[in-house]
């Protein structure tokens, strides 16, 4: 077993011995779960285990499957895991399925508290979750210097990620999956004064009425760090492929972002959308988005409107730089209507060519 240079400071410091669990039952899994060290393992044998884990203080704890070819599945519960204050947390090669609230719950035990650090989940499933209402794939608050990479979400009533006070995120080569009977609001949410966020390689089909929502509404009290006068700050949406649902994207109480080099197909209503939900006083307007490099199809009969707009925003600080446009039922009536002018953009060639 490696070693990662954090626990190896721990065990040094602390004299604690770090332990590697082999679970392969319900009930090896609950023993282990009441012993649990610092710098623990858990091997999961495959099959599938019940869900409604908790897990609260461990440090840099790694709970993985034993053969990554055969992922255990957590099922059933409300929640699949729910881990609070638990910095260096890894997940490995999980399989979370048919949770009626959340199918992963990560947070730092409440607003008052530090935030948690250095947390990967790689490789994860996370299906079938709600079905309707506000419940997450993934459900992540106050952690900082996180790592999403891989994992596959397919079927969830709130959002596949959602993020509540978050910085310094990457998530990257994820895969998010619109189910018929899942009410799905977004793909990613970034919120609650997010920033430092990151969504590079991923792909989004029906995922939800706005696939990628940079920003959103959350209750003042729930902001991370309090008093932040942005929903999402500094969030970049690179190289991603984003097929179908109502729009592309939504920027909602933004106040920096960067939407480049993303492959949009056949949005349904609108390309992007322009939002404030937040209205208390003093909060930054939705403003300073650059969108750059884009291709974009999509047809007239659908699109009439490609930015949507609402009021209380900044819509002139945006910038529209470079992308294609292509309506593919209309080439001809490609050029959109944008809140400013685009420099270099080029319209009415397939950009699929």
């Amino acid at each position: 077993m490696r070693v990662r240079p954090f626990l190896l400071a721990l065990i040094v410091a602390t004299g604690t011995k770090a332990a590697t669990h082999r679970i392969g039952s319900d009930t090896e899994l609950r023993s282990s779960l009441r012993s649990l060290q610092e710098g623990d393992v858990l091997l999961i044998a495959p099959g599938v285990y019940s869900g409604g884990h908790h897990v609260e203080g461990i440090v840099n704890l790694t709970v993985e499957a034993l053969d990554p070819a055969q992922p255990p599945r957590f099922a059933g519960g409300t929640t699949g895991w729910h881990f609070s204050r638990c910095p260096g947390l890894c997940l490995r090669h999980l399989i979370v399925s048919g949770q009626s609230v959340n199918g992963l719950n990560l947070d730092e035990g409440g607003t008052a508290r530090p935030a948690v650090t250095g947390v990967m989940l790689e490789n994860l499933t996370v299906e079938d979750i709600g079905p309707k209402g506000n419940h997450d794939g993934i459900k992540i608050s106050g952690l900082t210097d996180l790592v999403i990479c891989g994992c596959r979400i397919t079927g969830w009533g709130g959002q596949g990620i959602d993020l509540v006070g978050c910085h310094r995120v990457r998530i990257e080569g994820c895969h998010f999956t619109g189910k018929t009977g899942y009410s799905a609001s977004a793909g990613i949410q970034i919120k609650g004064g997010s920033s430092g966020v990151t969504v590079e390689n991923c792909d989004f089909d029906d995922a939800g009425e706005r696939p990628l929502n940079v920003g959103g509404s959350t209750g003042l009290e729930f902001f991370r760090p309090p008093g932040a006068r942005h929903e999402a700050k500094d969030v970049v949406v690179r190289g991603n492929r984003i097929r179908r649902s109502l729009c592309a994207a939504a920027f909602v109480g933004v106040d920096g972002a960067e939407f480049s080099d993303n492959t949009v197909l056949h949005p349904k209503r609108w390309i992007f959308r322009i939002l404030q939900e937040t209205r208390a006083e003093g909060f930054t307007p939705c403003r300073n988005v650059l969108v750059s490099g884009n291709r974009i199809v999509f047809r007239r009969d659908q699109v009439v409107t490609e930015v949507n707009i609402g009021d209380g925003t900044a819509p002139e600080t945006f910038r529209f730089e470079g992308n294609r446009w292509f309506a593919e039922d209309r080439p001809q009536a490609s050029r959109p209507r944008l809140p400013v002018a685009e420099t270099d953009g080029v319209h009415g060639q397939d950009p699929r060519d």
